[in-house]
């Protein structure tokens, strides 16, 4: 059995949520997540399909070996090299629904 590799300071102001199997990218995956990380759910939903309509671009930090450079990653990131992972975005905001749901619920 999988488990939450943090418990939450507050657990009554936040909510878990996880996927394991999941057929994306790694590498991809953790430079969306990290690029989400620290914002509301409303803010982080709206910049995830912001990506998803190639309006923003997700700055990778760590893995960006080869990654070319974008003018939308200049804000977020000095190195400016960004892409947009589209099936990751869509795998970390199902995630976040997922989540949300799980609040609402009282998970």
């Amino acid at each position: 059995m999988v488990k939450y590799s943090k418990e939450p300071d507050n657990p009554t102001k936040s909510c878990k949520a996880r996927g394991s199997d999941l057929r994306v990218h790694f590498k991809n995956t953790r430079e969306t997540a990290h690029s989400i990380r620290k914002m509301s759910l409303v803010k982080a939903k709206r910049y995830l399909e912001d990506v998803l309509a190639h309006k923003q671009a997700i700055p990778f930090r760590r893995f960006c070996r080869g990654v070319g450079r974008t003018a939308q990653v200049k804000d977020r990131h000095p190195n400016g090299q960004g892409r947009w992972p589209v099936k990751s975005a869509k795998f970390v905001l199902d995630l976040l629904k997922n989540a949300e749901s799980n609040a609402d619920v009282g998970l």
